[in-house]
Order: structure tokens, then C-alpha cells, then sequence
């Protein structure tokens, strides 16, 4: 995939082969720090036992309740008694969210000053001079609201300004939420905009603040079977009021009974409960009728995708699960060659990109010259490569696994196809067989042959989830463009997108060989520079700046700070020669009227930027003879009998085989 692409770099290089064995090839992830990984709605656990899970001294993120796993009867922070269980409807069965009041506070008020992890979340995600803004606003609105007939209260706005990217903007949702539970936040054009919640206030009016406050909490968090208990009320009109806003304003995703509990006297009382209603089978139904498939997906997260034939430790979180189930299936998950470590609650999903980046430590054997190469020995060739590379860096291509390395059909060829929305083309490319003869590839050769969806299902193996999320959604529709359109709607929208992102990683690989073979090192009118403003509050295009002709003359800039656009609908091309090489690109593919947004497939690109170079860090080799653990100092090596160790930290997103590849000038 890389042939005939560029290097930074003029040393010769030298021979080997990487990946013999999964041992050789070692990744660890290098996770972000702790502070910046807390999440806003941290809270304390509790198993339904009430045993508290100690958190491991290395988790990454405070507990929180998991999603499947209920909170015990005295969850810290609520207010109320829980109800008696012989007085609790067997439907209604699960923990709850209801427990003393809180004693450091005066009852009936909320805490109003959120603790370091909601403001660290809120000053990554927005800065913390807006996030200061958004303090104030949020104070100067409740102090309004605490002045009778004062009518400005329900109208006033406070601006977030533009939040490009979908998944930043569902995060800060949440986070604002979670700070300021009398605040709701709206998207306009993209734009996100923050007011007074209505329902709050209203609820205010009828049960204490705390109790507002701990029950939007509650309502936001959408924890699965669990329940939120309001304060005993032994008034049976206010209790009805009470029934009647809930069901009147959330009546279509939660429902509410009374029950008899056992007030702080040890007096029997009534109580309001609260619980999300059970989603019905109808709703859970995705285009091809199997959404409960795709949750085993959405249950996972982590924030790097490692390589396969490799041993790799990553942290991942999985919702529905507690530590101790966790712990207990340790030993069979060793058998499918998989250890867990460090299992801790954690209080929120990760998500890609979400690392400081990777290191590896490699193995590189059958050390030998280039075939060209006669002159110096091994060893001289070997610390000139390192040298050469610690100082220059690489060039910062998407590695040949990205898009399926060795296979017939590769997944740009996939993206391609749904990008010009031909979904037939694009389910066949997806069942293209490799020349071998097994359960797998057979099945695949059948479809193509009969396109019998049900028999294929079939002929799969379990574990190809993938495929028999697709297949069955062809059986069920056809394999015609809306039944293959319905067949890609049928797996999980990460997956989808993978195969437009691999085209785009194609584009990039061949706009950035294209950027050196003309202009080289040297920066130039029109390239793209990435500006180093730290300001949360500046767009993404206006980090961005096109080089001008006396900052060209200037040499203000170097290759380094240069970047290419990945393709998308939200990002500017090069003004010189590369951006005109974008578009003919881009036409020689038909998409040249493309607006990157598949909307039948629910998929939006908008695009970004990526360093042409990228450095190494912490650098570091040794050479090993045949008996591991006995370093090699002489010059004269025996190369059969000689390995290459060496260990370096790169970037999220960036390759370490690319960058061997610019060590050892030979392709993977």
C-alpha cells in the first residue's frame, strides 16, 4: 500500500522482518491523565447488598453506578426512605435512589458548587474562561429566579458558540446537565445554547430544590431498572400533584406509584417512586430487526483500535457489568487468550482518540543489507537509521492496515462505494472471498454466487457478527439497494464510518506523497500550518492558516507545523497546487459533487487535519544475540543470529510500522 510513497529521510536503511510472533510486537497505551478523564456525574457505588466496590489505586475514572447493576437503598446524596419490601410491588423490583439527607447543606437546597471533577470537565471541554462565563450566567439566572415577577428570567439565553464535532457536543450536553441540573442546553446550527429549564423551576414550586436537583440528575443519567425516590409525603393531594406533573411532562418515558415506607420517626408514610418505563420490543427493532445484536457494541468502549497480531494492554470500560462478574470470568477469558487487570467501576464510556497515545516495544529479526547495500556493516546502518529518524521524524501515512492489508478487497474500496451511495456494489465488496478454502470464505463465495442471505447465515461461523448483522437484514429485505441500504443501517454507525474514514486515509496517504514530491521540505504559499492558539472557544478552520507569499520568503514556518485536509464537507483545501490535486482527485472517484453526508447510511464527515510529519518520542534500541538477554557490542554482526529491540512512544493515530518503515526503508 506504501510503495511508492515518499520518506523524510536519506539513510540508507537495512532489512528485517517484524511480527513473527505476537511477543515481537508490543503495544501499551498511554493513557490521558486522570484529571482530564473525570467525569462530572461521579458518584458514589453501591452493589444492590450495599457493599461499597473498593476502586483500584490506578482507575482511571471515579465510580459510578454501572448501567445494569441497580443502586442500593441508600444511595449517598438522595433523600427519602426506601420503600418496605413487603409493601413493594414485585414489578417494581430493583434498587433505588433514595437515602438520608444530606447533612452538610441546610435540607431542601441543592449544592449549588460543583466539585473539581465537573469543573475540570467543563473547562476541558469548553475553556475555562467560557466555562467562567457559563459559572455566572448560571448563578445570575437562579439569583432571577429568586426575585418574584421577574419575567427576564424566562428568557434569557447564554451562547456556547459553535461546537462542530457531534460527539463533543452530546459530552457537553451532559456536562452542563450535570453541573447546572436547573439549565438546559439547545443546538442551533450547530451553535450550542444554554437557558433556564421551565420543568425545574415548576417542580421547585411543588417539592424541595435537593430533591429537583437529585431527580433531573437522575432523569439525565438514564441508569437501566433504577429507580428514584422523592422525600415521604403524607398528603395525599400534594402526592397527586406531584404524579401529575411527572406523568404530564415525562409521561412517555417514566412512570410513578406511591408506596409505604418508613419515614425518619420509624412512622409509616407514602413515598413517590419513580422508574423509566420498559422500552417495548417495537422500539428496539433497528432496519433489520435486530438491534439487540448491535447493544453487544455499544456496551464496549475504548479509545484505540491495536493492532491484531500483537500483544497489546489497553484500558476499556463495559456498561451492564459489575467488577465482581467481571472478575469471576477472568479465567475463562485467559483461556481465549485475553487477561483482565486493574477491574474497577468506572464512571463513564471512553471514546477514540481519548489516549495521549501508544508505546511499542518491537522485536525486528533476519537483520540484513538492503540488496543494493555492500558497503558499511549492519551496525553502522542500523544507528544512522535511528539517529536519522529521531531527528527528522516521519512521514505521517495511514499504515497498510488500515484498509486490510493483503486482502482482495480493501475497505477504501468499500468507503468508496458508500460515499456514491451504490449500497448493492458496496455489500458485494464487503462479501468478496480471499482465495482459501474455508468456513468463512466459502460462505462468502456463496452469497456472491446465489445472494441466499438465509443460507450464508448458515454457513457462518458465531463469531462473524459482523457479516450475520448485515446478512439478516438482506434475508429479510432483499438484496436490492434498499434492502443493502437497511443491511448497512443494520450495524453498528462506528463501523459504517470506518469504511469512508479508510477512503479518506487513502486520499490523505496520496495527497501527502504528492505535497513532498513537488515541494518537498520547503513550505510554500498555500500550504496549510496549524496555529499552536490554545483558545477552546476558536473553531477547528480557524486554527488553520494558509500561507502567505512573504511568510514563504520569511521562512516563517517549517514542514512540521504544515498539515493536509483529511476530506470533508467542513474543512479548506490548500490554496496551490495540492488543492487542485484534491479536486481531480476527488473527481477521478465521481465525487467530485460530493457533500461527504450519506444520509440514507446516517453518516456525516465533516473532515480534519493531520501533520505531514510526525516525530518520535523516548527512542531507544539494542541489539540482541540468539541468547535473549545478551546485548551485542561488536560492530561484526552475525546477522542470522541478531535482533533488533527497540521501543518508542508515538501520537495517537499515527502508525508504528510507518514509521519502521522510514527506519528501515523497506515496506511491511
Amino acid at each position: 500500500m506504501l510503495r511508492s510513497f515518499s520518506y523524510v529521510t536519506d539513510h540508507t536503511g537495512f532489512c528485517g522482518t517484524i511480527k513473527n510472533s505476537p511477543s515481537d510486537f508490543v503495544v501499551t497505551e498511554i493513557e490521558v491523565p486522570e484529571h482530564l478523564l473525570r467525569d462530572t456525574r461521579a458518584e458514589s457505588f453501591q452493589t444492590t447488598s450495599e457493599a461499597q466496590l473498593e476502586p483500584s489505586s490506578l482507575c482511571l475514572q471515579q465510580p459510578k453506578k454501572l448501567r445494569m447493576e441497580p443502586p442500593g437503598p441508600c444511595a449517598e446524596g438522595c433523600r427519602g426512605g426506601a420503600p418496605s419490601p413487603s409493601e413493594r410491588d414485585p414489578s417494581w423490583a430493583g434498587g433505588d435512589c433514595s437515602a438520608s439527607p444530606n447533612k452538610k447543606q441546610p435540607e431542601g437546597e441543592p449544592e449549588l458548587k460543583s466539585g473539581l471533577e465537573e469543573a475540570s470537565m467543563l473547562d476541558s471541554l469548553l475553556g475555562k474562561p467560557m466555562s467562567e462565563l457559563l459559572n455566572k450566567f448560571a448563578c445570575d439566572l437562579k439569583d432571577a429566579w429568586d426575585l418574584e415577577n421577574n419575567a427576564d428570567a424566562a428568557t434569557r439565553e447564554f451562547s456556547l458558540g459553535p461546537i462542530l464535532d457531534k460527539k463533543d457536543r452530546a459530552d457537553l450536553h451532559s456536562a452542563v446537565r450535570q453541573k447546572f441540573p436547573f439549565l438546559v442546553t439547545v443546538t442551533k446550527d450547530n451553535e450550542m445554547i444554554v437557558k433556564g429549564n421551565a420543568d425545574y423551576r415548576e417542580l421547585c414550586q411543588l417539592v424541595t430544590e435537593k430533591e429537583t436537583s437529585d431527580f433531573f440528575k437522575f432523569l439525565d443519567a438514564k441508569i437501566e431498572n433504577s429507580t428514584f425516590s422523592f422525600a415521604p409525603d403524607g398528603n395525599k393531594e400534594h402526592r397527586k400533584v406531584v404524579h401529575h406533573f411527572i406523568n404530564r411532562k415525562f409521561g412517555k418515558l417514566l412512570e410513578t406509584k406511591s408506596f409505604t415506607v418508613t419515614d425518619v420517626n420509624d412512622q409509616p408514610n407514602m413515598s413517590i417512586m419513580v422508574r423509566f418505563r420498559e422500552k417495548s420490543w417495537s422500539r428496539k427493532r433497528s432496519a433489520g430487526g435486530f438491534q439487540e445484536k448491535q447493544d453487544l457494541y455499544t456496551d464496549f468502549s475504548y479509545t484505540g483500535i491495536k493492532d491484531k497480531k500483537a500483544i497489546t494492554y489497553q484500558p476499556m470500560v463495559v456498561k451492564k457489568v459489575t467488577p465482581e462478574r467481571l472478575k469471576e470470568i477472568g479465567s475463562k477469558m485467559e483461556k481465549k487468550g485475553m487477561r483482565i487487570h486493574n477491574i474497577h467501576s468506572a464512571c463513564q464510556h471512553l471514546r477514540l482518540g481519548q489516549l495521549k497515545g501508544n508505546h511499542f516495544d518491537i522485536v525486528v529479526r533476519d537483520l540484513k543489507h538492503h540488496s543494493h547495500d555492500s558497503s558499511a556493516d549492519l551496525k553502522e546502518r542500523i544507528s544512522e537509521a535511528m539517529e536519522n529518524v529521531e531527528t527528522k521524524g516521519f512521514v505521517n501515512y495511514y499504515g497498510p492496515q488500515r484498509f486490510g492489508q493483503g486482502q482482495n478487497v480493501q475497505t477504501d474500496q468499500i468507503g468508496l462505494a458508500l460515499l456514491n451511495e451504490k449500497m448493492v456494489k458496496a455489500v458485494k465488496l464487503f462479501f468478496t472471498p480471499e482465495d482459501t478454502d474455508d468456513p468463512v470464505n466459502n460462505a462468502k463465495r456463496y452469497f456472491l454466487q446465489t445472494e441466499d442471505a438465509k443460507g450464508t447465515l448458515v454457513m457462518l461461523p458465531e463469531f462473524k457478527v459482523r457479516e450475520k448483522m448485515l446478512l439478516r437484514a438482506l434475508n429479510r429485505y432483499g438484496v436490492n439497494h434498499e434492502g443493502c441500504t437497511k443491511g448497512w443501517l443494520n450495524i453498528p454507525h462506528s463501523m459504517r464510518i470506518f469504511y469512508i474514514h479508510a477512503y479518506c486515509s487513502k486520499i490523505w496517504n496520496e495527497a501527502a506523497s504528492y505535497r513532498l514530491k513537488i515541494y518537498g521540505s520547503k513550505v510554500v504559499e498555500g500550504d496549510l500550518v496549524f496555529s499552536e492558539e490554545n483558545d477552546e472557544s476558536v473553531s477547528l478552520n480557524d486554527k488553520v492558516h494558509v500561507v502567505t507569499a512573504p511568510e514563504e520568503s520569511a521562512n516563517e514556518y517549517s514542514i512540521n507545523q504544515v498539515v493536509l485536509p483529511m476530506v470533508g464537507h467542513s474543512i479548506k483545501y490548500p490554496s496551490n497546487k495540492v488543492g487542485q490535486w484534491y479536486h481531480e482527485r476527488l473527481s477521478k472517484d465521481e465525487l467530485q459533487m460530493c457533500k461527504f453526508r450519506v444520509s440514507p447510511l446516517q453518516l456525516n464527515i465533516p473532515g480534519c487535519y493531520r501533520p505531514i510529519l510526525k516525530k518520535v518520542q523516548n527512542l531507544s534500541y539494542f541489539l540482541e544475540g540468539s541468547e535473549k538477554g545478551i546485548e551485542i557490542e561488536d560492530n561484526h554482526l552475525n546477522a542470522s543470529e541478531v535482533s533488533l529491540n527497540v521501543s518508542f512512544d508515538l501520537d495517537p493515530s499515527c502508525y508504528a510500522t510507518v514509521c519502521l518503515r522510514e527506519i528501515m526503508k523497506c515496506d511491511f
